[in-house]
């Protein structure tokens, strides 16, 4: 039996190795093509060159010069990339940077410590259906 999620692809843009490693695999167990990057500037490369990428899993903070809102900002004013989901998952949450976020279009925003990666990856596969 195929599952539905076969062949998407996520990009996931975290900082913390031993959570990105966790996120890949758990969303590799659930059959997505997992991409990942640690900085904006490894984001934008990916971006650039992959054929398809369905939707995107996004921390805040990241290394390098540049944020998951400045990543947001460039996505969403690109005609190629704008339409791609995006799911923010923080470790910190104001009022102001999550209304930015999803002022922006994000789908949702999450606090790490506020939602197991099941509930997550279960967001995204309703997203995508």
């Amino acid at each position: 039996m195929i599952k539905a999620n076969t062949e998407k692809t996520i990009l996931v843009i975290e900082d913390e190795r031993p959570l990105l490693d966790a996120i890949r695999t758990k969303l590799e167990k659930n059959d997505f093509l997992v991409v990942t990057a640690r900085t904006a500037e490894q984001a934008y490369g990916l971006l650039e060159d992959l054929k398809q990428v369905d939707v995107i899993w996004l921390d805040h903070y990241l290394l390098g010069k540049e944020n998951g809102l400045d990543i947001v900002m460039k996505l969403k004013s690109h005609e190629k990339y704008k339409k791609i989901p995006v799911f923010i998952v923080s470790n910190t949450a104001s009022a102001d940077k999550v209304k930015s976020y999803i002022n922006l279009g994000v789908n949702k925003y999450y606090i790490k410590s506020n939602y197991r990666l099941d509930q997550i990856i279960g967001d995204i596969r309703d997203c995508l259906k």
